[in-house]
């Protein structure tokens, strides 16, 4: 990936695949949009922006004109700089499997958080309306374990009574999975009943509060 400028830096090639290694398996851990919405890519660093379909009409200056702009939705960069000793990467090389690569996991964490946050809530200055912003449906309130089927089926109902058949996944914030994962309902597991229910996963989202079906 030339963009990374990798030639320029004093890096050996095992060091950069380590790196590599380490940053992805954070990143799979992390991003959890992705496991959820349509995705395609990545297009290259060329792709700017990608099409929507449609039109946003203009006031021409010319008459018998109609003019029309296209509208499409731009990319946004996320980068999160990070530094490693270069002891530490000649380490990588000489064959050491303990390297200290705590910068990697940070950077890579807060990518994805800020990937994860832009799809779930927006980030208007990047032209992102997002998931929970864009909702019409009026949030259901749990106050407890106990209330995390019932308030699961009431929104399963209203996405159902929207027109949308599913499938169906609950994409769940730190507090409400733990939540969730730790509670049963005499003695059989709520997240169990709630996977019924949707008939789909349960997906850590850090980025989420609360949970959105």
């Amino acid at each position: 990936m030339n963009l990374l400028k990798r030639s320029f830096a004093p890096v050996l090639p095992e060091a950069w695949a380590r790196i590599d290694e380490e940053a992805a398996r954070v990143l799979k851990l992390n991003l959890a949009a992705r496991k959820l919405v349509d995705f395609k890519g990545p297009f290259g660093w060329k792709f700017a922006a990608a099409n929507t379909g449609r039109l946003l009409p203009l006031k021409s200056t010319k008459a018998g004109v109609v003019a029309a702009l296209r509208e499409v939705q731009p990319l946004v960069e996320l980068k999160s700089p990070f530094s490693i000793a270069t002891a530490e990467l000649d380490a990588i090389s000489r064959g050491a499997d303990d390297p200290n690569l705590d910068a990697v996991v940070k950077a890579a964490e807060l990518i994805a958080r800020a990937e994860d946050d832009a799809i779930f809530n927006g980030f208007a200055a990047g032209k992102i309306a997002g998931i929970v912003p864009s909702s019409t449906h009026t949030p259901i309130n749990v106050a407890n374990a106990a209330q995390w089927p019932g308030a699961v089926a009431k929104a399963k109902e209203a996405l159902r009574g929207a027109g949308i058949s599913g499938p169906y996944a609950l994409a769940l914030g730190p507090k409400s999975y733990d939540e969730i994962t730790a509670a049963s309902e005499d003695g059989y597991p709520i997240r169990k009943r709630i996977e019924q229910i949707i008939d789909g996963p349960l997906v850590w989202a850090p980025a989420v509060s609360g949970a959105v079906l």
